[in-house]
């Protein structure tokens, strides 16, 4: 490789933008970091962020060791697929629902007395859908040769998701003060708009895997 420090940023990037991405649908960990931010402050929300992005960037280095196992094993990795499709319906469905009865109340467990650190770790270890989604992912880098089994290639990787992780947990935590007014009004309308878009992606990653190309499209619902 003639210039391996343009390739780590690169990939530092790339791993950047799919993880800020896949943490802007509205989900459990990013609604939570707003109604925290809301509620207790920015200081409060951020260490809550951090907490989750830990688990994540865990979840990835974890994902990247068994990748291999996972690439010899087609059958698994086409079921993994599979899940990931199932998880990007839900969550289409479940964004409807939700702007269905768009006067939920606020999650007790917020507004408990757990650092909101730990709380933060622990509601991003039991997020199954992170696993299925960086699995695909990381599959299709390496399949593309963009990302290649090498520690330095893997740090810079997960250095990257976990700065779009905290880029995007940022638009909610920082969004947050501003919603508050608007928050019955406008989320319904948030909602519908994830779902449909949610419905699309759907669509997008049926397609790809009955084209048999490596698809990994999705959101870890954070």
């Amino acid at each position: 490789m003639h210039h391996p420090m343009r390739h780590l940023i690169r990939i530092f990037f790339t791993g950047m933008f799919i993880s800020f991405l896949g943490t802007l649908p509205l989900g459990t960990l990013n609604i939570s970091a707003m109604q925290i931010a809301m509620d207790e402050g920015i200081r409060v929300a951020t260490l809550f962020a951090f907490g989750a992005l830990i688990v994540e960037m865990f979840y990835v280095r974890l994902s990247l060791s068994a990748i291999g196992w996972v690439r010899r094993h087609a059958k698994l990795f086409r079921l993994l697929e599979w899940v990931t499709l199932f998880i990007i319906i839900a969550l289409s469905v479940s964004s409807f629902l939700a702007a269905s009865r768009p006067g939920d109340g606020q999650n007790a467990l917020l507004s408990g007395s757990m650092p909101k650190f730990l709380l933060g770790l622990l509601m991003s270890a039991v997020n199954p859908a992170q696993i299925p989604f960086w699995f695909g992912w990381s599959g299709v880098l390496m399949s593309r040769g963009t990302l290649q089994a090498e520690n330095r290639q893997f740090n810079a990787y997960i250095l990257g998701i976990g700065t779009g992780t905290f880029l995007g947990f940022s638009v909610f935590i920082f969004g947050g003060q501003w919603v508050v007014g608007n928050l019955q009004e406008s989320r319904a309308t948030v909602q519908t708009v994830i779902g449909i878009i949610f419905g699309i992606t759907a669509i997008l990653q049926g397609w790809r895997m009955l084209k048999k190309k490596p698809a990994a499209l999705g959101t870890p619902g954070e």
